[in-house]
């Protein structure tokens, strides 16, 4: 089934965190919630260090659907997941089954939430904050009409395990890429 993903291209991310200021922006998350951040990754086996740029992954299985008493989640005909906190109870269920660690509880709501791609921008045909953000295109979406490309992965070193939740997210990743600057990533 095609959907909505997002592509990350590491060899162009310059660490710039122009993708989390945007989307702290776009939805003045100030509870401490981050939906989404920068992950530095270690060089291990061959590959260089390299960051991702992570949020949720609008995953064909997501655990947070599956999980939550309240059903505050639903998924769309284009394979974005979204939630509704005015259901939520805060349980934090969902927080503790999702893998990539993508909704999030707001101490100053008392409830969870999470990336929802922006659908309030891609009805105005516009893309999701973070993308247009991204000032090097590393960030980037393929819509519900796109394949994937060719050199693109599933999974890249320090994503995570895929298999349960068959996240939608999709990678393409230079081995060759120069190391880039890694100041102020959180892990």
């Amino acid at each position: 089934m095609f959907q909505r993903r997002f592509l990350f291209d590491p060899s162009l991310c310059i660490v710039c965190r122009s993708c989390e200021m945007a989307c702290r922006n776009e939805f003045n998350t100030s509870g401490g919630e981050r939906w989404r951040w920068l992950k530095h990754v270690a060089g291990s086996e061959g590959h260089r260090d390299h960051s991702l740029s992570l949020s949720c992954n609008h995953c064909e299985n997501p655990e947070c659907f599956r999980v939550c008493p309240e059903g505050t989640y639903r998924k769309r005909r284009d394979g974005i997941v979204l939630h509704d906190p005015r259901r939520c109870g805060g349980c934090g269920n969902c927080v503790r089954a999702c893998p990539f660690g993508a909704p999030q509880y707001s101490s100053n709501t008392g409830k969870v939430d999470k990336c929802n791609f922006c659908v309030h921008r891609l009805d105005e045909h516009l893309p999701p904050a973070c993308i247009d953000a991204c000032p090097t295109g590393a960030l980037s979406h393929l819509t519900i009409n796109q394949a994937d490309p060719p050199s693109g992965l599933r999974t890249v070193p320090g994503f995570g395990k895929v298999l349960l939740t068959r996240p939608s997210t999709r990678f393409i990743f230079s081995q060759n890429a120069p190391p880039h600057n890694k100041g102020g990533v959180q892990s």
